[in-house]
C-alpha cells in the first residue's frame, strides 16, 4: 500500500511538472525574449535608413504613408501587397497582387502593426520572432527569426 502511495505521489509531481512546462506555449518551446533580438532589429533599421518607432510590444515600425481610408482593427479584412525579408535582406515571400486576409488570421506582429495605418497606407514592420513564428518557425522561416515586412494596405 505504501509503495502505491509513493508511486502516486511521484506521478502527481510529474503531472504538475508537465503542466508548468506547458507555459512555454503549445509547441513546447520557449520563445526568445524580444530584448535579445532588439540589437539586430535596430541594426537592420540603421543599415536600411529606416526611421523607426518602437511599439510597447517590441515591434519596430515606420509609417511610410498613413493612408486616408477606413481605420483598421483586429476584425478587419484587408487586401495587402507585401514583401517579407529576413534581416539579412533575403526575401522569403513577396506578393505583387493584393492578398486578402483577416487580421485575426495573421501573425501577431501584423495584428499589431497593420492597424497603425488606414486603408491606402504603407508601413514597414520589423517584427521580433516572438510576434512572428516564434520558436517554431514556418516553412522557409526558421525558428527564432525576426522578420521585416513592407506592407501596402488597399
Amino acid at each position: 500500500m505504501r509503495s502505491k502511495l509513493i508511486v502516486l505521489g511521484f506521478m502527481a509531481i510529474l503531472a504538475i511538472s508537465a503542466i508548468s512546462c506547458g507555459k512555454t506555449g503549445d509547441s513546447g518551446c520557449t520563445p526568445v525574449p524580444v530584448a535579445n533580438e532588439k540589437a539586430a532589429m535596430v541594426k537592420f533599421c540603421t543599415d536600411n535608413n529606416i526611421t523607426y518607432t518602437e511599439h510597447p510590444s517590441g515591434l519596430l515600425y515606420q509609417i511610410m504613408i498613413p493612408g486616408s481610408g477606413a481605420a483598421l482593427d483586429a476584425t478587419s479584412i484587408v487586401d495587402a501587397i507585401y514583401t517579407g525579408k529576413f534581416l539579412n535582406g533575403v526575401t522569403f515571400e513577396a506578393n505583387a497582387t493584393p492578398a486578402r486576409f483577416g487580421l485575426n488570421q495573421v501573425i501577431e506582429g501584423w495584428r499589431i502593426g497593420i492597424p497603425l495605418v488606414k486603408r491606402g497606407g504603407k508601413i514597414r514592420l520589423i517584427i521580433p520572432s516572438a510576434l512572428a513564428y516564434s520558436c517554431v518557425g514556418k516553412g522557409s522561416i526558421p525558428p527564432n527569426t525576426p522578420l521585416y515586412f513592407e506592407v501596402t494596405v488597399n
